[in-house]
């Protein structure tokens, strides 16, 4: 039978006074407060893959643009003397890095055959001149690292601004701004680079930039005309027109925060792209003219030896494949960073 609850004697001794220090705020859950860039900062180093690309990436680029303070080499000082040596690092003795090279089966020392001194070592090798091919490499990287950014703050720039103005205004402008898209895009960027190779004596970054820049914005505007048709009927749109502010303030409040997501993942797929349309250029034969060194020019160089100095030419594509991929990893990391919907 179940025990009268006006039975049960209660005594002051069977409670305790609560600590006053754990008030109501000790159970309590919240989570930290986070900047939006403390919060992307934050999903994005979770993403290993991304982050290391990330590290890859800031590597890369210090060493394209200081570099030369460190390692005070003139990319184009030859020495016809040492011509095609392999690399040399000092206290190596691993095959194809103590500058051993194997001719007719025999293992050579290319370094005593040409009469070097002791103190004589290149880190990568040398060309067919006798240029250093490691400081070549570090200056084509900044070259095509440079027509890269050029390239895409004229894609952001002008993609970007023309893509919310066009789904900005829609109807008739709209109609007459896509079919100016339409006919950029029907217009390849190789033949644009072909022209100009044929109306200037003298192909170099500029004409690489122009080629780019004349279409390279039309898939930014596209993509972002796409998400601003979207946007622009949401409710703090309305509300934000209702109140009475510009479309020049709704833009660069509501519309860009919104669009960061697109406006990142497409710049950096237009990095890599900018690059290897550079390297292609160049290795065909229409980019950077001689003397100077970029990424193209130096893989179109060494396979000339690829069957005796492989070398020559592994480098450099090394440096290309591992630029376009840590862009390509990064900016998948960067779209899933900056997306509120993946928030956790």
């Amino acid at each position: 039978m179940a025990e009268n609850p006006s039975s049960i004697d209660i005594k002051p001794g069977d409670f305790e006074p609560l600590d006053k220090q754990a008030g109501p705020d000790n159970e309590r859950i919240a989570a930290p407060s986070l900047t939006f860039g403390q919060d992307v900062w934050r999903r994005l180093k979770s993403n290993k893959t991304a982050f290391v690309s990330f590290i890859v990436l800031v590597f890369l680029f210090l060493v394209a643009f200081g570099g030369r303070a460190v390692y005070h080499v003139d990319p184009n000082a030859q020495s016809p003397r040492y011509a095609n040596l392999p690399p040399k690092i000092l206290g190596v003795s691993i095959h194809g890095l103590n500058g051993h090279l194997t001719q007719s089966g025999k293992d050579v020392d290319a370094y005593a055959a040409a009469g070097a001194k002791s103190d004589v070592h290149y880190l990568l090798g040398t060309d067919y001149l006798g240029r250093d091919l490691l400081a070549r490499i570090m200056y084509g990287t900044r070259i095509s690292l440079e027509i890269a950014l050029i390239a895409t703050l004229i894609d952001l720039t002008i993609g970007v601004g023309f893509g919310i103005l066009s789904g900005w205004k829609g109807g008739r402008v709209d109609l007459f701004m896509q079919r100016v898209i339409e006919i950029l895009s029907s217009i390849p960027q190789l033949v644009i680079m072909v022209l100009m190779a044929t109306a200037f004596t003298k192909t170099g970054m500029a004409s690489i930039i122009a080629a780019i820049a004349i279409t390279g914005w039309t898939t930014m505007a596209r993509l972002t005309r796409a998400q601003t048709l979207q946007l622009k009927n949401q409710d703090f749109i309305l509300a934000a027109r209702t109140l009475g502010e510009s479309p020049v303030k709704i833009a660069w409040k509501h519309l860009l925060p919104n669009l960061s997501s697109v406006i990142i993942i497409q710049t950096m797929f237009t990095i890599p792209s900018a690059i290897f349309f550079e390297a292609f250029l160049s290795y065909i034969g229409i980019g950077i003219s001689s003397p100077q060194a970029s990424l193209g020019t130096l893989i179109s160089d060494g396979q000339k030896n690829f069957q005796f100095l492989p070398y020559q030419m592994w480098y450099p594509a090394i440096v290309l494949i591992i630029l376009m991929l840590a862009f390509n990893l990064l900016g998948d990391g960067m779209r899933d960073a900056f997306d509120p919907k993946s928030k956790r």
